[in-house]
Protein backbone atom coordinates (compact mmCIF):
# COMPACT_ATOMS: atom_id res chain seq x y z
CA UNK A 1 0.00 0.00 0.00
CA UNK A 2 1.45 3.37 -0.97
CA UNK A 3 1.78 6.18 1.52
CA UNK A 4 -0.89 8.19 -0.32
CA UNK A 5 -3.39 5.29 -0.19
CA UNK A 6 -2.64 4.72 3.50
CA UNK A 7 -3.21 8.41 4.31
CA UNK A 8 -6.53 8.52 2.46
CA UNK A 9 -7.67 5.25 4.12
CA UNK A 10 -6.70 6.58 7.56
CA UNK A 11 -8.63 9.78 6.82
CA UNK A 12 -11.71 7.79 5.78
CA UNK A 13 -11.58 5.54 8.85
CA UNK A 14 -11.07 8.59 11.12
CA UNK A 15 -14.12 10.32 9.67
CA UNK A 16 -16.36 7.31 10.36
CA UNK A 17 -15.48 7.71 14.03
CA UNK A 18 -16.95 11.23 13.85
CA UNK A 19 -20.36 11.29 12.14
CA UNK A 20 -21.65 14.64 10.83
CA UNK A 21 -23.60 16.57 13.46
CA UNK A 22 -26.19 19.31 13.19
CA UNK A 23 -25.54 22.28 15.50
CA UNK A 24 -27.68 25.39 16.05
CA UNK A 25 -25.82 28.68 15.51
CA UNK A 26 -25.96 30.95 18.59
CA UNK A 27 -26.07 34.10 16.42
CA UNK A 28 -28.57 33.40 13.63
CA UNK A 29 -30.35 30.35 15.09
CA UNK A 30 -29.94 28.32 11.89
CA UNK A 31 -28.69 24.74 11.95
CA UNK A 32 -25.34 23.97 10.33
CA UNK A 33 -23.46 20.73 9.80
CA UNK A 34 -20.25 20.05 11.70
CA UNK A 35 -18.66 17.50 9.38
CA UNK A 36 -16.63 14.50 10.45
CA UNK A 37 -13.55 16.04 8.83
CA UNK A 38 -13.98 19.24 10.85
CA UNK A 39 -14.38 17.15 14.01
CA UNK A 40 -11.13 15.29 13.22
CA UNK A 41 -9.41 18.67 12.74
CA UNK A 42 -10.71 19.88 16.12
CA UNK A 43 -9.57 16.63 17.77
CA UNK A 44 -6.10 16.80 16.16
CA UNK A 45 -5.64 20.41 17.29
CA UNK A 46 -6.73 19.53 20.84
CA UNK A 47 -9.81 21.76 20.70
CA UNK A 48 -12.37 20.63 23.27
CA UNK A 49 -15.42 22.80 22.49
CA UNK A 50 -17.58 22.33 19.42
CA UNK A 51 -18.22 25.36 17.19
CA UNK A 52 -21.09 27.67 18.22
CA UNK A 53 -21.45 29.66 15.01
CA UNK A 54 -22.05 28.79 11.37
CA UNK A 55 -19.33 29.85 8.93
CA UNK A 56 -21.00 33.14 7.81
CA UNK A 57 -21.65 34.21 11.44
CA UNK A 58 -18.11 33.22 12.47
CA UNK A 59 -16.68 35.27 9.62
CA UNK A 60 -18.89 38.26 10.54
CA UNK A 61 -17.77 38.02 14.18
CA UNK A 62 -14.10 37.87 13.16
CA UNK A 63 -14.58 40.92 10.92
CA UNK A 64 -16.24 42.86 13.78
CA UNK A 65 -13.41 41.95 16.15
CA UNK A 66 -10.79 42.92 13.55
CA UNK A 67 -12.51 46.28 12.97
CA UNK A 68 -12.62 46.97 16.72
CA UNK A 69 -8.95 46.00 17.13
CA UNK A 70 -7.93 48.20 14.18
CA UNK A 71 -9.88 51.16 15.56
CA UNK A 72 -8.39 50.71 19.03
CA UNK A 73 -4.85 50.47 17.70
CA UNK A 74 -5.29 53.67 15.68
CA UNK A 75 -6.73 55.50 18.70
CA UNK A 76 -10.16 56.00 17.16
CA UNK A 77 -13.09 55.41 19.49
CA UNK A 78 -15.60 53.49 17.42
CA UNK A 79 -19.31 53.71 18.20
CA UNK A 80 -21.16 50.50 17.46
CA UNK A 81 -24.84 49.85 16.95
CA UNK A 82 -26.16 46.32 17.04
CA UNK A 83 -29.67 45.53 15.84
CA UNK A 84 -31.57 43.33 18.34
CA UNK A 85 -35.10 42.30 19.22
CA UNK A 86 -36.36 43.46 22.63
CA UNK A 87 -36.73 40.52 25.00
CA UNK A 88 -39.84 42.08 26.60
CA UNK A 89 -41.96 43.54 23.78
CA UNK A 90 -40.35 42.03 20.66
CA UNK A 91 -39.76 45.43 19.03
CA UNK A 92 -36.68 45.73 16.77
CA UNK A 93 -34.18 48.22 18.25
CA UNK A 94 -30.46 49.02 18.33
CA UNK A 95 -28.08 48.96 21.28
CA UNK A 96 -24.55 50.41 21.61
CA UNK A 97 -22.93 47.09 22.64
CA UNK A 98 -22.66 43.46 21.62
CA UNK A 99 -25.17 41.50 23.72
CA UNK A 100 -23.89 38.71 25.95
CA UNK A 101 -25.08 35.25 25.05
CA UNK A 102 -28.11 34.21 27.07
CA UNK A 103 -28.82 37.63 28.62
CA UNK A 104 -31.99 39.58 27.71
CA UNK A 105 -31.70 42.86 25.81
CA UNK A 106 -34.46 45.48 26.05
CA UNK A 107 -35.55 48.48 24.00
CA UNK A 108 -35.14 51.83 25.72
CA UNK A 109 -38.69 52.08 27.09
CA UNK A 110 -38.73 48.50 28.44
CA UNK A 111 -35.26 48.97 29.95
CA UNK A 112 -36.32 52.17 31.73
CA UNK A 113 -39.56 50.57 32.93
CA UNK A 114 -37.81 47.51 34.39
CA UNK A 115 -35.11 49.70 35.95
CA UNK A 116 -37.78 51.83 37.67
CA UNK A 117 -39.64 48.72 38.89
CA UNK A 118 -42.61 49.25 36.56
CA UNK A 119 -44.27 46.64 34.37
CA UNK A 120 -43.25 47.28 30.73
CA UNK A 121 -46.06 47.99 28.27
CA UNK A 122 -46.30 45.98 25.04
CA UNK A 123 -45.54 48.20 22.01
CA UNK A 124 -47.24 46.08 19.38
Amino acid sequence: MSQMEFASEAQASGDSEYPDRAIKCVDCGENFIWTGGEQVFFHDKGLKNEPKRCKPCKQAKNERLAAIAAAQSSGIRQRIEVSVQCAQCGQQTTVPFYPSQGRPVYCRSCFLATRNGETPVKHR
